[in-house]
This record gives structure tokens, C-alpha cells and sequence, in this order.
């Protein structure tokens, strides 16, 4: 018997010791990441749009791209798409993610896609923005697949990688484009009323008070480089909603497109046997722009201040990168909500003044008027709610939180504030493309990007956003601890 219990006690003791060294034999965790782009340059002819009247066409200046990073901490893979495109509707990024999910087996709900909002390329978020389901344009088509193959070859190029993250600071560069105005006629509205600010007001004017809002000259990013140093991937966040002054009927991808150009030059990537993506998502910039109102605005050749603006961001980022401490493993954590808005509504007196508008038997007294009456008309018949998608990502102490809106600078400065992580940024116009997002504070003041058919969701919709993220920052906070 004693020999029967003997035997059994050293056969547990053999399991244990095999078991050990199997566990001490696996190997540990490996923080991985693989970088790619995939051309989506439309064919001239197709659209550019950006303002209140496309138009076709006529030359490519340079190349459109969906810049594509993945990674993975071993347990957790995700991947972040920056489109160069004005806007994307959820339709979009819903079909790509399902596609590059069955490609690569990332989750679709781990999986971050956006637009920088660049006004030289073609329509991709539909003509009714709040509307699902409308039949998808060839462009769109191309989109869906060409955002999947990249992201499944960010996925087949995975390699042991380090990461870091850091910031710099550009205040040159934005300006808040929301002025209060001293004279009543320069703030009139295509609604028959008289607002408190102006967007885009004469550069030099007399009659300029203050801005309405505050910028945030923060350049964030995140770098990603193989073990041994070759760079694989840059993500920045700047709050700047585009440069512009392209060359007639050109497709551009804006300063987003040089800004990833002048990084491969600063980090010397260009030649190197595996791709480097640098991608300049669009922080909160809904009320910014690159125009300094205070002075007169000068003429300036074609691409001549994007090129500037560019080069001033990059050189900032490069500068700040220099400081950062790159990380061989981190922890990768991802979250995803669903949010239901309620959708703005003509008043009666507002629909039954747009009918008149639209069929002639009211004079227009403002530019806009016929626009916004036509838009006016289309809200009649919209849903009355829309649910969007909201992410946040926890990549060690960095955290990203998306928006689907042109969103407020003051909304991004209140979500870094509130953030529960040493460094937050937010990429806005992600997962959809849904309008502006004032505050409810903004929105009394009136102005273009509050207006019924800029702004399509409920006044109150920013606090619920920027609450709702919160209380996913601190979800994340809490799974970390």
C-alpha cells in the first residue's frame, strides 16, 4: 500500500515538474505590428467635393491612400485605417471591417476607420447623411475593398515590433474660425435670422471682435519600429480641418498626404525594404482652419501653404519624436459602444418657408437660401434618431477615442481633460460621417456649423458623446488595474 501511495505522490510530482517546464518553455508574449497603404485615387471625372457644388475632375496631383497600421500584443490584435477622403458614411467602414475581419480574423469591432477630411477628392458618405442603406456608388465599392486589402496586408506584414507615443505643439498652424462680429449684417443666416458668430469671416475686417472658441495646437502620435529600429508606422493627430488651394479641378489628398511624405523623408524610410505608413488622422477641428483672420489674406500659388503647413507639422513631430522611449511589449485593450442620437427636426414655419423657397414663390435674400431650404426639406423625411459607433483604444498609457462628427476643438480639449490616462486623443470623422457636433454652448450662438443641415443630431449630442467615452476611459482604466 505504501508503495501504491509512493508511486502516486512521485507520479504528481513528475506532472507538476513536466508541467512547469512546459509553461516556463512557452514563449512569452510578443508585441507585433505590420504597416501598409492602398491606393484609393478615383478616375477623373468623378466629383470633388468639399464645397456646395461638385464638380468633375480634371487632374491628380497626387495619389489618394487608406494608411493601414495593425498590431498585436499577443492577446489582443487591432488594426487603424486614415483615409484620404472627406468623409465616410458607417456603410463603408461596416463592409470593409466585415471583409478584413474574414481575411485576417481581427474582430470588427477592434477595428478603427477613418477620413481626414481632405476637400480634394470624390463623395464617399452618401447625399443623406442620416439615411442607411442607400445603394452604394462604384467609388464606395472601391473603397470597401481597397481599405480590406489593406488592412489584411498591414496584417500579413506583422513583425516583433516596439512602440511609443508622445507629443508636440503647433498653435502657428490653427485658428479658430467662429468670430463674433460687430455688425449684425455680417452674421445674417439662410434661415431668415441674424446669428451671434460668423464662420470664415473677411480676413482684416474692421469689424472682428474674438473668437467664439479655442484651438488645440497638440500634434500626438504614435510610432512603431521593428526591434532593431527600422520604422514601421507613425500615427499623428493634429486639429486642423484641411489647408486647401489646390490647382483647378485637382484631386489631392491636402496636407494629410504631404505630411506622410515629409515623415518617410525625415526618417529616412523611403528606401527601406519593408513599407513605413506614416497617416495624419483629423483631431477635433470642426471650428478650425488655418486662416489667420486678424490679417489680410494674401494670394499664394497653388499647394504653396499646404506644402508650409506641412512641413511645420512634421518637422514638429519629428522633433518631439526624438524625446519618446520605445516600449518592446505592451498591453493592447480595446472597447466599442453604440450610441443613439436623436435627429434635428424642422419646425413648421421652418418646412413650410423652405417649400416656398425651393418652388420659387419666396425670393432668396441669402446666398444660402435655396441650399439650406433643400437640406431643410430632406431632414422633414429622415430618421428620427441615428445610432452611431464610438471606440476607445488603450495602447499602454496612450489612448485614442473616435468621434463620427466634425467635432469641436473645446469637446477634444474637455475629453484630454477628463481622461483618466496620462495622454488621450481623439480621431473624429471615424467610423462615419454624420455632420458637425457644436456644443450646446455653440449652438446658441448660431452660425454655419450649427445650422439645421450642417448639424443633424440633437443639441445636446456632444456632452452625451464626450460622456459616454469618458465612461469607456475609465472601462479601460479599470480592465488595466
Amino acid at each position: 500500500m505504501r508503495y501504491l501511495v509512493a508511486t502516486y505522490v512521485a507520479a504528481l510530482v513528475t506532472c507538476s515538474l513536466l508541467a512547469s517546464t512546459a509553461i516556463a518553455a512557452e514563449p512569452a508574449q510578443q508585441f507585433r505590428a505590420g504597416a501598409a497603404t492602398s491606393n484609393i485615387t478615383p478616375l477623373l471625372g468623378e466629383p470633388i467635393v468639399g464645397g456646395f457644388s461638385p464638380f468633375p475632375s480634371k487632374h491628380i496631383h497626387d495619389e489618394l491612400h487608406a494608411r493601414c497600421l495593425v498590431l498585436d500584443d499577443g492577446a489582443t490584435r487591432i488594426g487603424i485605417v486614415v483615409c484620404d477622403n472627406l468623409g465616410l458614411n458607417r456603410e463603408i467602414c461596416d463592409a470593409a471591417k466585415k471583409l478584413a475581419s474574414t481575411a485576417t480574423g481581427i474582430p470588427t469591432n477592434r477595428i478603427l476607420i477613418s477620413a481626414t477630411h481632405t476637400h480634394s477628392g470624390p463623395p464617399a458618405r452618401g447625399s443623406r447623411l442620416l439615411e442607411p442603406n442607400q445603394p452604394l456608388t462604384d467609388y464606395q465599392q472601391l473603397l470597401i475593398r481597397r481599405i480590406a486589402d489593406g488592412l489584411t496586408r498591414a496584417n500579413n506584414n506583422l513583425e516583433p515590433a516596439r512602440v511609443g507615443w508622445g507629443a508636440g505643439s503647433e498653435p502657428s498652424q490653427v485658428f479658430n474660425r467662429r468670430w463674433r462680429m460687430k455688425t449684425a449684417s455680417d452674421m445674417e443666416n439662410p434661415f431668415g435670422g441674424v446669428d451671434q458668430v460668423r464662420m470664415n469671416p473677411p480676413g482684416g475686417s474692421p469689424n472682428l471682435i474674438e473668437p467664439a472658441g479655442p484651438t488645440d495646437p497638440q500634434i500626438s502620435f504614435l510610432s512603431v519600429q521593428s526591434v532593431d529600429g527600422r520604422p514601421i508606422s507613425l500615427v499623428a493627430n493634429y486639429s486642423l480641418h484641411y489647408v486647401g488651394g489646390v490647382g483647378d479641378g485637382h484631386v489631392s489628398a491636402d496636407y494629410f498626404g504631404v505630411f506622410a511624405q515629409r515623415m518617410t523623408e525625415l526618417f529616412d524610410a523611403g528606401r527601406q525594404g519593408r513599407p513605413f505608413v506614416a497617416m495624419l488622422s483629423n483631431g477635433t477641428s470642426g471650428d478650425i482652419n488655418n486662416i489667420n483672420f486678424r490679417q489680410p489674406r494674401g494670394r499664394q500659388a497653388p499647394y504653396e501653404q499646404m506644402q508650409r503647413v506641412a512641413n511645420m507639422v512634421a518637422a514638429e513631430t519629428f522633433r518631439a519624436h526624438q524625446a519618446i522611449e520605445f516600449k518592446p511589449q505592451v498591453s493592447i485593450s480595446m472597447l466599442q459602444r453604440e450610441l443613439t442620437l436623436a435627429t434635428r427636426r424642422p419646425t413648421t414655419e421652418q418646412l413650410e418657408r423652405a417649400k416656398k423657397l425651393v418652388s420659387g414663390e419666396q425670393k432668396p435674400s441669402h446666398k444660402l437660401d435655396v441650399v439650406y431650404a433643400n437640406r431643410t426639406i430632406d431632414l422633414a423625411d429622415a430618421p428620427a434618431e441615428v445610432t452611431i459607433v464610438l471606440q476607445a483604444i488603450r495602447i499602454g498609457d496612450l489612448t485614442i477615442v473616435t468621434s463620427p462628427f466634425e467635432t469641436f476643438a473645446e469637446t477634444g480639449l474637455e475629453l484630454k481633460q477628463r481622461s483618466p490616462f496620462p495622454r488621450t486623443f481623439t480621431i473624429e470623422l471615424a467610423n462615419g460621417s454624420y455632420g458637425y457636433l457644436p456644443t450646446p454652448e455653440q449652438h446658441r450662438l448660431g452660425g454655419y456649423e450649427t445650422w439645421l443641415g450642417t448639424n443633424r443630431v440633437e443639441v445636446n449630442a456632444s456632452r452625451k458623446l464626450t460622456d459616454t467615452l469618458v465612461g469607456m476611459l475609465e472601462e479601460l482604466r479599470s480592465e488595466g488595474k
